[in-house]
């Protein structure tokens, strides 16, 4: 019977609502976007959520030397804040608004890649996690909110255990179901995780890895259309000051991988897949 009495409720509860609606003119709450984690493809961490989190509704991404690791962004949007408490509470953080009410925070950042007002995509990297703020030890603090209150926490269409500890691998920033068999990280190698990407219309989408590691970037650029049939695409690297590696030509699925030692120098980045290209300006300095 609880069942019954559930979906009885939920039913009052929507004719309720209809009926304020048709007499108001009120607009219906737009749906939430399909979160996903704010890490890097194929990144594992523990959602953890315990009595007395503030707000009640938030999650810490927890991982061992999370620090320094990228940021991304949850879903698209706009950046409405980038700010700074200093020692306390948030520290550096970050709010995306992705429109309808919808906002998500990312805060004890130990850095910040964005503005505000930015468009970003999913997938942007914002930041990097860290330790910043009012924390006893690093780790990302995240939320969902509705018209500025915070829900509970879903990722890629699964729910955060309340209270407890949910381990999560990243799909943020992977392949998005194309029907390209590859992904980024598979043609780049072990190591690399995705720090950028641009879609080229709907030919294909260009990446920029990053091995922590071995310090080297690594850009390949993957098709999503004419799969399995030869087409130009490809995939160049420039590290600042030093002369561009590109791979260019025919190919099935993707062009690259173009690696290069970069750490703490700018890159110039892109490729393309037939009449459509990208070319960034020099970034990710650091």
């Amino acid at each position: 019977m609880p069942l019954v009495r559930s979906v009885t409720a939920a039913g009052a509860v929507a004719a309720t609502t209809l009926a304020t609606m048709l007499t108001t003119g009120a607009a219906p709450a737009s749906a939430a976007p399909n979160y996903q984690m704010p890490f890097t493809c194929g990144y594992t961490a523990t959602a953890a959520t315990f009595d007395g989190h503030n707000p009640a509704n938030s999650v810490d991404f927890q991982k061992s030397g999370i620090t320094g690791d990228p940021v991304l962004a949850s879903a698209g949007g706009t950046v409405s804040v980038v700010g700074d408490e200093g020692g306390t509470s948030y520290g550096k953080w970050i709010e995306i608004d992705h429109g309808g009410g919808h906002t998500t925070r990312y805060a004890h950042l130990s850095a910040q890649e964005v503005s505000k007002g930015q468009k970003v995509s999913l997938g942007t990297r914002i930041g990097k996690a860290g330790a910043t703020g009012g924390v006893t030890g690093p780790h990302l603090h995240y939320e969902q909110r509705q018209s500025g209150t915070a829900t509970r926490v879903t990722l890629d269409g699964k729910a955060v255990t309340y209270p407890g500890k949910t381990e999560f691998t990243s799909k943020n920033s992977c392949d998005g179901g194309s029907g390209n068999p590859h992904t980024p990280q598979e043609v780049c190698g072990s190591g690399y995780s995705v720090i950028n990407k641009h879609a080229l219309g709907k030919a294909g989408t260009v990446y920029l890895l990053y091995n922590a590691g071995n310090g080297k970037n690594c850009v390949t650029t993957l098709k999503q259309s004419s799969l399995d049939k030869k087409s130009p695409a490809s995939a160049f690297l420039e590290v600042e000051g030093s002369t561009r590696a590109t791979d260019s030509g025919d190919f099935t699925y993707y062009a690259g991988p173009v690696s290069k030692a970069a750490a703490g120098q700018c890159v110039k980045w892109g490729g393309s897949v037939g009449s459509e290209k990208f070319t960034s300006p020099f970034e990710h300095c650091d």
